[in-house]
């Protein structure tokens, strides 16, 4: 049992501040696990909208819920978003000492009612698998291949990791992405998530799925952005301002759990995975991920130009421009692409991190971090 202080922290502190908390993140991420934490499955002030018996206690959601005193915890809440308005309700009652902690699979942009709703009553948090700062002794190789899915990380074997993968792979194509709005069978759904794979770190162009598929390229980005909405995949935007220079312009694609997409790729092993072509592709995806969790930036982006020139991440936090660039090496040296962006970009920091263990000066604002040390980022505190 790997117990996530942080996140329990940050719910208890949202809590405090806002009547409604919303956790969100994708299936079998842990949410329901640590939600339980905070009110038992049993408790009447438990709420588990794929379960029968909640739904039944529901049928009158005002009169159920009006009752209720404490901390309310309310699970899958996309299944059943009218109740946002009843919330707002029961949080604007004088006097009240409610608190709502909701649970959902898909982000606000899929739950519109929320935003409309619980404005100003509402707190969000994300989630995601295990991150790197979450395991006490972290396995960074088996972390990589596996990704953050508890039950894939924690499996007996990496025979077994991947038939889990598999098996929610195949869950959400058949069940999830149709009610999404993802029209196509099954089997054209895990299709176009390959394609995806394929593109992971690449820049986006909806041209070649939607020629594959048959199917047009206003589909395919409407369908991009439901992967995106149940955080399956990363759609990180470009930077771009006034340098007298071409930039690129359109976003870049990471499938979010590297897990998942090695499993889509058909990688099995930690040596499949080393001598793929996506292997760097995988590693950049992988770093990108464990430093937003860690980071929690107020925005985030990647950066290039025409001529070559790119920066893996930039992230902009408490006034301060830091770039990360994603490097599986040895040792990592100063190149003319990090001299460009250091310039060009005006950072305060570039950090590059890789998977060695030795942290080190490149240049003047540019530190050399190993993965397992991100920690140590304290640029943007």
């Amino acid at each position: 049992m790997i117990v996530r202080t942080h996140l329990a922290e940050r719910i208890q502190t949202a809590l405090r501040r806002s009547p409604v908390v919303a956790l969100l993140g994708p299936r079998q991420c842990g949410k329901t696990t640590l939600a339980r934490a905070f009110v038992g499955p049993a408790s009447i002030n438990y709420f588990d909208l794929e379960n029968p018996v909640s739904l039944a206690r529901l049928d009158e959601p005002m009169t159920a819920l009006s009752a209720l005193q404490g901390l309310v915890v309310i699970d899958e809440i996309q299944l059943r978003p009218e109740l946002f308005a009843i919330l707002r309700v029961l949080v604007d009652r004088d006097s009240t000492t409610v608190r709502f902690l909701i649970l959902g699979s898909a982000s606000p942009t899929l739950v519109r009612k929320s935003a409309d709703s619980l404005a100003g009553r509402i707190e969000t948090i994300e989630m995601s698998g295990f991150t790197l700062d979450e395991l006490a002794a972290p396995d960074l190789s088996k972390h990589w291949l596996r990704g953050g899915f508890p039950r894939s990380y924690l499996a007996e074997s990496d025979e077994d990791s991947v038939m889990w993968c598999r098996n929610f792979i195949q869950t959400l194509a058949q069940r999830d992405l149709p009610e999404f709005g993802v029209n196509l069978p099954p089997l054209q759904v895990i299709r176009l998530w390959t394609m995806l794979a394929h593109f992971h770190g690449q820049i986006w162009n909806a041209a070649e799925p939607a020629r594959s598929l048959g199917i047009s390229e206003p589909s395919v980005r409407r369908y991009l952005d439901i992967f995106q909405g149940i955080y399956m995949v990363r759609v990180l935007p470009p930077w771009h301002e006034n340098l007298l220079k071409r930039q690129v312009r359109s976003p870049k694609i990471y499938i979010r759990d590297t897990g998942l997409m090695h499993q889509l790729l058909g990688i099995r092993s930690e040596l499949e995975l080393l001598s793929h072509p996506k292997s760097g592709a995988s590693w950049e995806g992988y770093v990108i991920e464990q430093v937003l969790a860690q980071v929690q930036p107020d925005e985030a982006y990647f950066w290039a130009t025409h001529n070559g020139a790119e920066l893996d991440l930039l992230l902009l936090k408490n006034g301060k421009r830091i770039g990360v660039e994603c490097k599986r090496m040895d040792a990592p040296k100063m190149t003319p692409s990090m001299r460009i962006a250091l310039a060009d970009l005006k950072l305060d920091e570039l950090l590059v991190i890789y998977p060695g263990e030795q942290s080190y000066a490149l240049a003047e604002r540019v530190r050399v971090l190993p993965l397992a040390k991100l920690a140590q980022i304290t640029a943007l505190s």
